[in-house]
């Protein structure tokens, strides 16, 4: 209680707790659809309860349902989850300077705890520049505002799909509300050419590529929007080169 009183008080935390506020009944939606999904699909109470704890990601619950329901090797079930993951590698690098003077145990932490959401509203809140946001005082309590809330949401509303699974049919398709928060966030990020440019052809190649197993479309999208990013980044150097020395 000692860390959480002052925590509690800082603004910044109060901060990220806010921003976050408006994006918990998409994430309650989604994470509902996700435990009920979890029994339907064969996972007993308890394995479903500890599933929602440990894989904090429900992309990644949702992708190895289906293979555990079919009794897949565990090789195949971890490497679909990592697969779905893959694109935290990439929101690492985004935080990469926020994080890095901390401890390992503490990034192991908030590498468990952060979320798409949480990478989208810290980057409204610090845009920096286009190597990332940069360090400054008050991020660590934004994040954790921000992470207090949607894990506590996730956590309860998957707690409350398990309970409630032989109720809840999974046809209601509560969880594409949490789709619908993130695109409504996202879209308050494109603000100029290079990020519209790099969402326009992370959809289509998202599209393009929806037929590939284990939801590695998702993969082949965040590799196309990067190097569509790199190449306009590549292009309004050079026409500013052109600029310069005409």
């Amino acid at each position: 209680m000692a860390f959480a009183h002052p925590l509690l008080r800082d603004p910044d935390f109060r901060r990220g707790m806010r921003d976050m506020l408006p994006l918990a009944p998409g994430i309650g939606g989604w994470a509902l659809v996700t435990g009920v999904a979890m029994v339907k699909g064969g996972l007993s109470v308890p394995l479903a309860v500890f599933m929602s704890l440990a894989v904090y990601a429900g992309s990644a619950q949702l992708a190895a349902l289906p293979l555990l329901a079919a009794g897949a090797p565990m090789w195949v079930i971890c490497a679909a989850a990592f697969c779905v993951n893959l694109r935290f590698v990439i929101y690492s690098a985004q935080w990469r300077t926020v994080f890095a003077h901390l401890s390992r145990r503490r990034r192991l932490l908030y590498g468990y705890l952060a979320a798409d959401m949480n990478l989208i509203a810290f980057l409204r809140a610090y845009p920096g520049d286009e190597r990332g946001p940069s360090r400054l005082p008050g991020q660590v309590p934004y994040f954790l505002g921000g992470v207090a809330v949607m894990w506590t949401v996730w956590q309860v509303s998957s707690m409350l799909g398990i309970a409630l699974a032989h109720v809840i049919p999974t046809a209601w398709g509560l969880g594409f509300a949490g789709t619908l928060a993130m695109i409504g966030l996202t879209y308050g990020l494109l603000s100029d050419r290079s990020t519209w440019v790099a969402a326009a052809v992370a959809s289509a190649a998202a599209v393009a590529a929806f037929s590939l197993p284990l939801k590695l479309n998702i993969i082949v999208a965040i590799a196309a929007a990067v190097a569509a990013g790199l190449l306009m980044e590549r292009a309004q150097r050079a026409a500013q080169r052109l600029q310069g020395s005409a």
